[in-house]
C-alpha cells in the first residue's frame, strides 16, 4: 500500500494509521488490517475495471441484511477509488473458532434472516458473484427467476468458455420442466447468496457476522446449499437452522440443484477442476 492512499484513509478515518498489516484469504482483492492508536479497520483493495462496482454491490448486501436486524454485518467506513484501486473500508470484526453454541446462534440467526420476504424473487439492482455479474432481474415465479437469471447465464457463459458442449447444456423448457416439479410453494427470502464457510465470521465476543454477500431475494434453501458445497457447516448450525424450517421430501434434490449454479460458477471462473461436478448434477436432472 503507497503512502499517497495511507493518507487518504487516515483523512477519512479522522486518526493516524500506525500499522498495515496484509491478510491472506481472498481470491478477488487484495484485504490488510489497518490499525490506529484506538482501533483496528478491514481493507479491501482491487485495480480491476469493475471493481468500484463490485464494492458498491457488496456494501448494499451488507446494509440490506444488517437492517434487518437479524444478524450482524461489519459497520461499513467508506467505499471509493483512490488513484488506480477500488477500496472498501470497514470495521474490523476480531474473530475466534466457533463453538458448538456459536454454531447455534449462526443457524437461528440465518433462519430469522431468511423470514424476511419481499413480493418478487431477485433485487432491485444486480450484484455479483466473486468476480462473474450475477444478474437480480425481479421475477414473480421462483422457476422463472432461477432458470433465467441464475442457471442460464452461467451455462451459456460455460459454451462460450468450450467449458461445457452444447449438447450438455439443457434446453429452457427442459429446465422448468424439471423444476416445475421440485419448485412448489416457495416464498421470497432474503439471502446472503454466497455462504460458504469463508463468509461468516464468529467474534471474540461470541457475535456471528455474515461477510461479502451476493444478496437477493430467492429460496431459502439456496443459502443452505451452499454451506453444503464444499464440506459442510457444523451439524449443530443445521439443527438450529432446522428447528425454523421445514424439509420435504424434494428438498436434497433441490439442494444438488441449487448447488449446480455455484458449480457453474466455479467452473467458469477457476477452470476444469469442476467439470466433473457440474456434468454429474446436470446428467441426474436434465
Amino acid at each position: 500500500m503507497n503512502n499517497d492512499l495511507k493518507i487518504h484513509l487516515s483523512s477519512i478515518l479522522k486518526e493516524s494509521i500506525t500499522r498495515v498489516s496484509p491478510l491472506h484469504g481472498g481470491d478477488i482483492s487484495n484485504a490488510y488490517r489497518i490499525e490506529t492508536s484506538n482501533n483496528s479497520y478491514f481493507l479491501k483493495l482491487n485495480e480491476a475495471i469493475n471493481a468500484a462496482k463490485i464494492f458498491q454491490a457488496e456494501v448494499y448486501g451488507l446494509q440490506l441484511i444488517g437492517e434487518t436486524n437479524t444478524i450482524k454485518t461489519p459497520r461499513v467506513l467508506a467505499s471509493d477509488t483512490f488513484q488506480n484501486s477500488a477500496f472498501l473500508l470497514m470495521e474490523f470484526i476480531e474473530n475466534k473458532s466457533p463453538s458448538s453454541n456459536d454454531f447455534k446462534n449462526l443457524g437461528h440467526q440465518l433462519a430469522q434472516l431468511h423470514k424476511y420476504t419481499s413480493e418478487k424473487f431477485g433485487l432491485d439492482q444486480d450484484n455479483f458473484i466473486g468476480s462473474l455479474p450475477q444478474s437480480n432481474k425481479p421475477n414473480k415465479t421462483w422457476i422463472d427467476f432461477y432458470t433465467t437469471e441464475r442457471l442460464l447465464p452461467q451455462l451459456e457463459l460455460a459454451k462460450q468458455k468450450h467449458l461445457l458442449s452444447k449438447m450438455e447444456c439443457p434446453s429452457v423448457q427442459k429446465i422448468k420442466d424439471v423444476l416445475k416439479s421440485l419448485f412448489k410453494d416457495i416464498k421470497p427470502a432474503l439471502l446472503h447468496g454466497d455462504l460458504w464457510s469463508g463468509n461468516y465470521i464468529i467474534s471474540k465476543n461470541d457475535v456471528p457476522y455474515l461477510i461479502d454477500p451476493a444478496a437477493h431475494y430467492g429460496h431459502h434453501e439456496v443459502d443452505i446449499a451452499m454451506t453444503k458445497l464444499f464440506g459442510g457447516f457444523n451439524e449443530f448450525f443445521y439443527d438450529a437452522y432446522d428447528s425454523n424450517f421445514t424439509r420435504d421430501k424434494n428438498t436434497s434434490n433441490r439442494i444438488e440443484i441449487y448447488q449446480l449454479y455455484y458449480l457453474l460458477v466455479h467452473l467458469n471462473l477457476f477452470g476444469r477442476s469442476y467439470y466433473g461436478s457440474v456434468s454429474t448434477i446436470l446428467k441426474k436432472y436434465f
